[in-house]
């Protein structure tokens, strides 16, 4: 008998009550610190605290947690390892992986990801003062446990029916597709991006926010698995038909033009969404240079990022699919878009590339 008959995770409406953490880490330092990082909010409540994968699984039957932080590096039983055990005993318990930024922890992190890993948040390098340390947790840990679950004082938002939006003249010719994507967006590329033939006719900019090191590699990976070429962005590269373009982390993506031809430009202006990249930067920047010829595509992720900038691609003319809430991870972004009115095309992921390679024919 598996131990799901025993313990089952609540899901995500808890309505009725507080986010159960486990918190799973073989520092004792880190432990503490998650664990005062967590403590103050209202919503989350820590019922324990191990410091490996054989204890935490030891653990889950009698704390009964709905969310597992979870280190990858542990002695005895590792993060993956116990990621695998988790999916397989508790299907419905969500998870968020503790990750460095080395290209090991990087390539862990995918490998998690790709298991059905949830999220994850990146450890500092160095974690400087305890103050800092608490803020940057709190900054980035909370809001990715909190994306999960319908709380108290976080009431689920009503989602209207969506239609489409008005524009400012006909739809043209379709020059380039955007993507832009956040929580679960790694897996959900991995399913889209293979999909595109080799021959795709049109260029395809992806801004997945992701810090550096970490697209370099989503790009590495997409590439293997795919007939379209898929590469990380560098500055004033040209963009080709049959090419996909992922930004780099902590560089927001912007297109020129030069003649009939679009390039590529790198900068590290201001976050926007608390991103760099942006969604909306990179939305922006199309919507003035390409004007009605774009097809923006906004697929699963937490926050809003997107929404302006395809507001801003709509009023130029362009087309604007989002991913459905039944196929995302966070149905965040792509929510907002739907929500503004501004979805041509709402669509499961399955179909997202067939509906993109219908518009690239024109």
């Amino acid at each position: 008998m598996t131990q799901t008959s025993v313990y089952t995770p609540r899901g995500t409406n808890l309505a009725a009550g507080k986010v159960r953490v486990l918190i799973v880490d073989d520092s004792v330092v880190i432990r503490h610190l998650l664990q005062k990082a967590l403590e103050g909010d209202p919503d989350i409540e820590v019922v324990g605290a191990e410091g490996d994968g054989i204890a935490a699984l030891r653990s889950i039957p009698a704390v009964k947690p709905d969310l597992v932080t979870l280190d990858i590096e542990m002695p005895r039983m590792d993060g993956l390892e116990t990621l695998r055990r988790i999916r397989r005993e508790y299907p419905k318990l969500r998870t968020i992986m503790f990750s460095t930024l080395t290209t090991r922890g990087a390539s862990a992190t995918f490998e998690a990801l790709s298991l059905g890993a949830d999220d994850y948040v990146t450890k500092a390098s160095n974690a400087g003062q305890l103050d800092e340390s608490l803020q940057r947790l709190r900054s980035e840990l909370l809001p990715k446990i909190r994306q999960f679950f319908s709380l108290p004082s976080q009431p689920e938002i009503k989602r209207q029916p969506a239609t489409a939006a008005s524009r400012k003249g006909p739809v043209g010719r379709p020059r380039v597709v955007a993507i832009g994507v956040s929580t679960g967006g790694p897996n959900a590329l991995a399913k889209l991006v293979p999909m595109l033939p080799a021959r795709f006719p049109l260029p395809v900019l992806i801004v997945q926010h992701m810090p550096a090191m970490f697209t370099r590699l989503l790009a590495d990976r997409l590439n293997a698995t795919s007939s379209i070429q898929v590469v990380e962005a560098e500055d004033n590269m040209e963009l080709a038909g049959g090419k996909v373009v992922v930004a780099r982390g902590d560089y927001h993506l912007k297109v020129r033009a030069a003649g009939s031809s679009l390039f590529t430009v790198l900068d590290q202006a201001p976050h926007e969404n608390s991103c760099r990249p942006s969604v909306d930067v990179m939305f922006r920047s199309l919507a003035q240079v390409c004007g009605n010829t774009v097809v923006s595509t906004v697929l699963t992720g937490m926050g809003a990022d997107g929404m302006r900038g395809t507001q801003a691609l709509k009023a130029a003319g362009s087309y604007s699919i989002v991913q459905d809430r039944e196929s995302s991870v966070v149905w965040g972004m792509p929510g907002a878009v739907a929500d503004a009115g501004l979805a041509d095309r709402i669509l499961p992921l399955e179909d997202i590339a067939g509906e993109l390679c219908r518009l690239a024919e024109g």
